[in-house]
């Protein structure tokens, strides 16, 4: 081989006689080259060691070359050469085993091991080239015990850093990536980038790196947020009325996160009730997220979804009372009912559904509607959900998708103020087929079935001009909010609507 030819001329051209030498240099030269081929790319890095060590056994034979009429020099180049070409050897006989053959079959060992083996792989080289020079290793630190102490007393916090950073590696209790928890304050919490021998490095919530002595951590109680789940969980507390049922409440929150950002749905939230307070009954949200980096985020959109939930059922969240002395001030007047009645009526007119109903209707129904506010990216309506409600967007966007069963969910439309959906099933009484989802802040009027039942027992030919609406609403906008995607007919879709209203 080309290379076993060069190493043989070197080692010939230093005067040196020895064949072991040769043979270690060319092993070397073997050993790093297999690890180059069989390493994964990221990991090819890790040669640079042994290739040093080979370069510096190197060294030795160009120095016997300058002094070739020196035979004191040519053993003593050999005995250097060899000890940095057995070392070097050593070290990429770990690397192939540990790194190309450990690592691809189970997984990659921890620096501080690679770095260990190396260590004693290159002790290994030292023990046999002192046997080889008739030095015996154990006579080098004879009668040192003084010696020994001193330095071990002076090393002892790195000695224990190191030592711990062994057992850390040996116990795992995280790994690189992991999210940890590193004392007992709640607040010191980081994401695991570096182990090695002296300290772990993690960097915080708040984006500051943080190194922390492997001693600490050994004598401290880790929490893995990482493990052995990627999952965490999440607490929230809300405290609403005594007036209301807690099961009541529990169910409008599982509701209200459910598809919230971050918020799992396996394993699922839970709400129990968790005290009585002077405030109110107080309520304990579970939720497990796999965002631990962004659980600020997570919290702070459930607790938003939570709000507009609880406030869409007339649910206040009551403030902590106390006894004061107040000055009575003039303050403006809140809107009336008939106020809030002439405003709905308003937006009640540019809806082309209710422009058949006459005058009196409409009022009744304006001053009937609920208003409710949704945050953005919250559900409105889900396909597939009952429902017998219209809503018709006074302020805000929302977006209209449908999910199918095999392909990708199909984007319809975006409605804005004036515009509206739910008519099928406010009149017929399908699930909803499509999902309505508010894009920001928005808030809707929603007449219930209950709420228009007056208008059509008052006005019995009301339901015939309906059919004839949906019917044209369905041939001249698609995107129409319909279960049924074939063409409506006329005395099926009339026969729904008297019968959902037994009329």
């Amino acid at each position: 081989m080309q290379s076993s030819t060069f190493v043989e001329q070197l080692v010939a051209l230093s005067g040196i006689r020895d064949g072991d030498t040769s043979r270690s240099l060319f092993a070397a030269v073997v050993a790093i080259a297999l690890f180059l081929v069989t390493a994964p790319r990221e990991r090819r890095g890790l040669a640079r060691g042994p290739a040093l060590l080979l370069g510096l056994a190197l060294l030795p034979l160009a120095a016997a070359m300058l002094f070739p009429e020196e035979a004191a020099a040519g053993e003593a180049a050999a005995l250097a050469s060899r000890l940095f070409s057995l070392a070097s050897l050593f070290q990429a006989i770990v690397l192939l085993t540990l790194v190309s053959v450990w690592e691809r079959l189970v997984r990659p060992p921890s620096t501080i091991l690679l770095d260990v083996l190396r260590w004693f792989a290159a002790a290994a080289a030292v023990a046999i080239i002192l046997g080889e020079a008739g030095v015996e290793p154990g006579t080098l630190f004879a009668g040192s015990a003084v010696v020994t102490a001193a330095v071990g007393f002076a090393l002892r916090d790195t000695l224990g850093n190191v030592f711990s950073g062994l057992a850390l590696q040996s116990e795992r209790p995280f790994e690189i990536g992991d999210w940890i928890q590193y004392d007992d304050n709640s607040a010191h919490i980081g994401r695991v980038v570096e182990v090695n021998w002296r300290a772990t490095r993690v960097i915080t919530l708040d984006e500051a790196f943080v190194v922390i002595p492997n001693g600490q951590l050994g004598l401290a109680s880790i929490r893995n947020f990482s493990k052995p789940d990627p999952w965490s969980r999440r607490s929230l507390f809300v405290t609403t009325p005594y007036a209301v049922s807690p099961q009541r409440v529990q169910e409008i929150i599982l509701e209200a996160i459910r598809g919230s950002f971050g918020v799992l749905d396996h394993p699922s939230p839970s709400v129990v009730t968790n005290a009585f307070t002077d405030r109110g009954v107080e309520h304990w949200v579970r939720l497990f997220t796999t965002e631990f980096d962004k659980r600020d985020r997570v919290d702070g959109m459930a607790r938003d979804r939570i709000w507009f939930a609880l406030a869409r059922h007339g649910i206040e969240i009551p403030v902590a009372t106390q006894q004061v002395r107040l000055s009575r001030l003039p303050t403006p007047e809140s809107e009336s009912p008939d106020a809030a009645a002439d405003r709905r009526d308003a937006i009640l007119r540019r809806v082309g559904l209710l422009t058949l109903l006459d005058e009196t209707s409409r009022r009744r129904l304006a001053a009937s509607a609920r208003e409710q506010t949704f945050a953005a990216g919250e559900p409105i309506i889900r396909q597939g959900a009952p429902g017998s409600s219209l809503f018709v967007i006074e302020e805000g966007r929302v977006a209209v998708r449908v999910d199918g069963d095999t392909r990708p969910a199909t984007h319809l439309a975006e409605l804005g103020p004036g515009e509206f959906f739910g008519e099928m099933s406010l009149l017929t009484g399908e699930p909803r087929s499509a999902t309505v989802t508010a894009l920001v802040e928005t808030r809707l009027l929603t007449i219930d079935k209950e709420i228009f039942r007056p208008c059509l027992e008052a006005e019995p030919r009301l339901a015939e001009a309906l059919e004839r609406f949906l019917v044209d609403r369905k041939a001249t906008q698609p995107i129409a909010i319909s279960s049924d995607p074939s063409p409506l007919r006329e005395r099926d879709l009339l026969r729904r609507i008297r019968e959902f209203f037994a009329i």
